[in-house]
């Protein structure tokens, strides 16, 4: 299964750094994903990555301020210049099968693992 980390409270206009592991298993190949869920609101797709073309899809409340990457086997999500609309339990998704962000979607449905959630506020 799936762990996010690195959640907690930050004030407006700071960054944070979110982590996603695999319990026993790297995170190198594959479609990943971090969604997002505000309270008394659905779970929508924040960015979202392609292993096997390169292509990124970004919400676009994050563009410019969110960025995926991989390392060690893990899925990170830098979140810049956080605002309070950016408060939300944060979840990590994996999908092994070939997926493209190339129309500039990402369908939750498509991802087959999910994590927990990790907790974001961003409050002042």
């Amino acid at each position: 299964h799936l762990v996010e980390s690195g959640g907690g409270l930050v004030q407006p206009g700071e960054s944070l750094t979110l982590s996603c592991a695999g319990s026993g298993f790297s995170l190198d190949y594959g479609a990943v994903g971090w969604f997002r869920q505000a309270p008394g609101r659905e779970r929508e797709a924040a960015v979202c990555s392609s292993q096997i073309d390169g292509t990124t899809y970004f919400a676009d409340s994050v563009k410019g301020r969110f960025t995926i990457s991989r390392d060690d086997g893990k899925v990170y999500l830098r979140m810049n210049n956080l605002k309070p609309e950016d408060t939300g339990l944060y979840y990590c998704a994996i999908e092994a099968s070939p997926l493209s962000f190339q129309d500039d979607t990402c369908i939750q449905l498509a991802f087959g693992s999910w994590g927990q959630g990790t907790q974001v506020t961003v409050s002042s």
